[in-house]
């Protein structure tokens, strides 16, 4: 459902749908979890004065998970992993932001770094970043990964893919397949999150750069920056993308006005995308072909600084409203809809990581509205950085830390 300032929407959440059972889990006693119509979220807004577009586009009921959820260390000591991926075999591909690529298998096996990778810029937010196994992966054994790379003029966010060796030592053939431009000396908001649609086309999320010169360039159809990317697994752009053919417009670009977009996760045919906003404004968007998601024009929340934001506005006619957003903020790094045989009650609920308070983020959906909010793993006391589920249904999360961990998360 479309979001937007043309089309607001009312929402009320039924009791029915809420009401799940409490069982004491994720490290809350079930004494403590929120009673079901009440906002899971109680600390005050960074901007206090804003409102949101439509009821339920924030502060969603807090819910409770129906079983117990426990989580188990599997491999420890990887240096700020970011991005995760399960081989066929059940085994974990992991990337660390230095520039490292591992197998760890599920019993907690951690192997020697891939070879093959090129080298990142891994400083500030950058570094090698998230990893995707090609759709075809069964027959192509094709990796694909995006990293800062270095440029003439600065650096930039990257996408390669390669063959995993048949003893998982090396990557052949490596190949870049897009870089974002333009290039700029900087070292935060590179994105990035992979995800191949039903078609086997590749979304490549990207940030804008975080600097002030930096942040017109999310409304550029000239720039990568601040946009969400659709190529075909060549590198090519599909014939289909919005703006293909129009003056100015780079043909690889599928939506605009996003400030750093660090997950993403497929739904059927429809893309999701969550990204970071400022002092409040993290955002979950429905995100479609063709539009404009507001960066730097409207947004949630304010200024590091503090202050407003441009115009301190958070809707104009034509850009699209995010379907869900948080003040104060969660961080948000991976995310993805669950779908597994572990936990039925969770099914077609998006589990998004959070860096900011540490935690595992379950978010309830009835169609494209957030219905519910839970807060899972806040025992764990780490970053989670990224988030998969696992062919069994188990959900895995990875934490970015000096010392970080690969979890594994299961009934209780």
């Amino acid at each position: 459902m479309r979001r937007t300032l043309r089309r607001p929407a009312l929402f009320a959440a039924s009791a029915a749908a809420l009401a799940l059972v409490a069982c004491g889990a994720n490290g809350q006693d079930a004494t403590q979890a929120t009673a079901a119509g009440e906002p899971l979220e109680t600390r005050p807004a960074n901007a206090p004065d804003q409102r949101p577009a439509f009821e339920g586009q924030t502060r969603a009921p807090g819910v409770v998970s129906d079983v117990e959820v426990s989580h188990t260390v599997v491999a420890s000591g990887l240096e700020h992993p970011w991005g995760l991926a399960q081989l066929p075999d059940g085994n974990w591909l992991v990337t660390e932001r230095p520039g490292r690529m591992r197998v760890i298998s599920a019993s907690g096996q951690v192997g020697e770094p891939i070879q093959g990778v090129p080298a990142v810029v891994a400083r500030g937010q950058g570094g090698l970043l998230d990893v995707a196994l090609s759709p075809g992966f069964a027959q192509d054994r094709l990796v694909y990964w995006s990293f800062s790379e270095q440029r003439e003029g600065g650096n930039a966010t990257s996408v390669a893919r390669g063959r995993l060796s048949d003893d998982m030592s090396r990557l052949e053939n490596v190949e870049v397949v897009f870089r974002a431009t333009p290039d700029y000396d900087g070292d935060k908001h590179f994105g990035s999150a992979l995800a191949f649609d039903p078609g086997g086309r590749l979304f490549i999320t990207l940030g804008d750069r975080s600097d002030a010169p930096m942040r017109p360039q999310a409304q550029d159809l000239g720039s990568h920056m601040g946009k969400v990317i659709r190529i075909n697994a060549d590198g090519s752009a599909p014939a289909d993308n919005p703006f293909v053919g129009q003056d100015g417009a780079l043909p690889e670009i599928w939506s605009l006005g996003h400030r750093n977009v660090q997950g993403a996760a497929m739904r059927g045919d429809q893309l999701w995308t969550i990204e970071h906003g400022t002092r409040g404004g993290d955002e979950l968007n429905l995100t479609e072909a063709g539009q404009n998601y507001g960066w730097p024009i409207i947004a949630y929340g304010i200024e590091y600084r503090g202050g407003q934001i441009n115009e301190g506005i958070t809707a104009r006619e034509g850009l699209e409203q995010p379907e869900y957003y948080w003040d104060p903020v969660i961080g948000p790094g991976g995310m993805v809809f669950y779908d597994g045989a572990m936990f039925p009650g969770w099914r077609g609920n998006a589990l998004a990581s959070g860096l900011r308070d540490k935690q595992l983020v379950r978010l309830v959906m009835d169609g494209d509205r957030v219905v519910g909010e839970e807060r899972l793993l806040t025992d764990l006391g780490e970053r989670i950085r990224d988030v998969a589920v696992a062919s069994d249904g188990s959900v895995w999360v990875i934490t970015d830390e000096d010392d970080g961990k690969l979890v594994r998360v299961t009934p209780g």
